[in-house]
């Protein structure tokens, strides 16, 4: 079998167990779980083997032509290098992890099959985006995730939360997707191809007229779905979907797409200096707040959301600085830590029966009850905080590596600038990052107080999961001396200065936490909270959703009963009560985007109804008006049509008699 047709299968395999779980969910619910399980492991298989063949040679490309479009042509193009690869392997590895762990996380979800085959076809969609060549083709993967996304957010839809959130999540991607979409569409007519090797072709030679107005509307796109400043917000408010759901978004799929696809066409970005900067600008933006905001957060799926936001804001930064191998390496070790953090989040909530990190540090026995989801939180956490010798710290050390080769001038088509921008963004971001990392294991396993109402057994499956995803947590950074020859040949090895300022601020984040952790947690009064928790034979999913229902203040714009032992507080001082808030985007968005929209809306509500509909019930109602005269004149009484033919009669002689005398 050829590379092609093995690359070709490794969408189709999901997208295939998509459509027969969806049509046997109901008939033959006992094939539900294989249908979930099976094509995705096969997937993630021959992905493995497509990698393996396609090693660290020429990059393959095949196509064929759709139909003759009368324009720019279209084509079904397959096109496998390095980075297209290695994020295949990626993908299919979580997606397969997430379905596993799903089949104990909602056993007995009467929704399960519809849920198992959208993350299917929501994983289907991700491979068809990573194995494209073909912008158009790629567009269509982009949307389809989009879809998914809405339904898989919603799908607690009984809690207004999930409702919102899934629409919210909807809204906010399309809005980015209009600019990338005529950013697309663009590029294709300057190229005169839709085919991204013709497109990185064009680049080099000159041939694109308007890179900056090309770059900016793409980047619209990526703000988007990679939830960049400022169209981020949608992605904390995600968090009331399923725990498995949010591992694949921020792991693997959606959120990955806009960095890949800025990776795949960095070349057409490296055409415009402003297009740089305003991607460093974002990228900057995005890690610090991101950053703040995650260290005020009581869910911990919400801080683990705000986490994801800053580690996107890496690597856009490394991609601002013109080295996309820093930014897919970050994207490899994020998806492997980030997928374990959040699986291993479903299992804290599911013995500690909320998502309240308030709630959590007042349960002393929490440890002891989940040590499999504590220890390997623990190496994903360390990952996160960029401690060696965990992954995180190589791939994050290259990002600071490029932001720092750029901000010496040795990179070109990248100002200087653009580079101190990332890199002092960057190194501010890691002393935050180790922070809210130390505070949230904190707060989940060094509890006190008194223990909660009940135990559960965490189903072994789950368990098994975690311990899978830990080891490329804990070692896949060890291969930063083999990737560049995956990648574009660029080091990806960090230098001195950057691993001693990186690993200090991220050292210097775990102290001071834990310093003001133990400072206000002596000053606290430990009083226990009664967490809600399910008898032990519900399923995860369900006390999740009950967590939700119970702590909806976390997903709204409310805070959380404050903690008086949350060092985040202390850290973050009179900051804190806007960081909570997301430092109120939400709010101006509502203020300058929502009213305007509700009110205009109102207004031709009134138009339509006071105005146009008077008009067309007016214009209605003459014709009925005459009719019923008529039909009052229609009596049957021939006396009466004799009287009215006879009246008639003399006034058509009277004017007659008038207009002769008249002439």
């Amino acid at each position: 079998m050829t590379l092609t047709t093995l690359a070709v299968l490794v969408p189709l395999l999901p997208f295939l167990g998509a459509v027969a779980g969806l049509l046997l969910g109901r008939i033959a619910p006992g094939f539900v779980r294989p249908l979930a399980v099976l094509p995705t492991l096969v997937a993630f298989a021959l992905a493995v083997t497509v990698a393996v063949r396609q090693g660290t040679g020429p990059a393959t490309d095949a196509g064929t032509r759709l139909t003759p479009t009368g324009s720019v042509p279209v084509d079904l193009a397959v096109h496998l290098d390095g980075f297209s690869v290695l994020i295949a392997v990626l993908v299919a590895l979580v997606a397969s992890c997430v379905q596993i762990y799903s089949t104990g996380y909602l056993r007995d979800d009467p929704r399960y099959p519809s849920y198992a085959a959208l993350v299917s076809l929501f994983t289907a969609a991700m491979l068809l985006v990573v194995y494209s060549g073909d912008l158009m083709v790629l567009l269509v993967g982009w949307e389809v995730m989009g879809i998914c996304s809405y339904f898989l957010v919603g799908h607690y839809w009984e809690t207004p939360e999930a409702r919102a959130a899934s629409l919210k999540a909807f809204l906010v991607t399309k809005l980015g997707d209009v600019p990338f979409l005529i950013g697309i569409f663009a590029l294709g007519a300057d190229a005169g191809t839709f085919r991204i090797n013709g497109v990185l072709t064009a680049a080099a030679s000159g041939q694109l007229h308007h890179p900056t107005l090309i770059a900016l509307l793409l980047l619209g796109g990526v703000a988007g779905k990679s939830a960049q400043f400022p169209l981020h917000t949608w992605l904390p408010d995600a968090m009331a979907g399923p725990t498995p759901v949010s591992a694949l978004i921020h792991a693997a799929t959606m959120v990955a797409a806009g960095i890949y696809f800025v990776a795949r066409l960095l070349p057409v970005l490296e055409l415009s200096a402003a297009a740089l900067a305003v991607l460093a600008a974002m990228a900057a933006v995005t890690m610090i707040g991101s950053a703040l905001a995650a260290l005020a957060q009581d869910d911990i799926k919400r801080v683990l959301a705000y986490s994801t936001i800053g580690q996107l804001g890496y690597m856009a930064g490394a991609l601002a600085v013109g080295n996309r191998s820093a930014a897919v390496f970050h994207l490899l070790t994020h998806g492997a830590f980030k997928a374990l953090l959040f699986l291993a989040a479903g299992v804290v909530i599911h013995a500690a029966g909320t998502n309240s990190l308030a709630t959590m540090s007042r349960m002393r026995d929490l440890r002891s009850r989940v040590p499999d989801a504590m220890w390997t939180m623990a190496i994903a956490l360390a990952a996160l905080a960029a401690l060696p010798p965990f992954s995180g710290f190589f791939s994050k050390e290259s990002v600071l590596r490029a932001a720092e080769y750029a901000a010496e001038g040795h990179q070109a088509h990248v100002p200087s600038a653009v580079g101190w921008t990332v890199l002092v963004a960057g190194l501010l971001t890691a002393l935050l990052t180790a922070a809210y990392a130390t505070r949230l294991f904190l707060l989940c396993f060094r509890g006190s107080g008194g223990e909660a109402p009940a135990a559960h057994r965490t189903p072994v499956v789950m368990n098994a999961v975690l311990w899978v995803l830990a080891i490329p947590a804990l070692a896949l950074g060890v291969t930063a001396g083999k990737l560049p020859q995956w990648f574009d040949g660029t080091s990806l090895a960090p230098t001195l200065a950057t691993s001693v300022l990186g690993v200090g601020l991220a050292l210097v984040g775990v102290l001071i936490t834990y310093a003001a952790w133990r400072h206000t947690e002596t000053r606290a009064n430990r009083v226990p909270i009664g967490a809600v928790v399910a008898p032990d034979s519900v399923e995860p999913a369900a006390t999740e959703a009950a967590a939700i229902a119970a702590h909806p203040q976390v997903y709204g714009d409310i805070a959380g009963a404050p903690d008086p032992a949350d060092p985040g507080r202390l850290l973050l001082g009179p900051l804190h009560r806007h960081a909570v808030h997301g430092f109120g985007l939400d709010v101006l968005y509502s203020r300058a985007f929502v009213r305007p929209v509700l009110a205009a809306a109102s207004l031709v509500r009134f138009l339509d109804r006071e105005v146009v509909e008077t008009y067309v019930r007016t214009a209605g109602g003459i014709p009925r008006l005459l009719g019923l005269l008529v039909r009052r004149a229609q009596t049957g009484n021939v006396q009466t049509y004799l009287s009215v033919l006879l009246g008639g009669s003399v006034v058509l002689a009277v004017l007659a008699v008038l207009v002769a005398s008249g002439a």
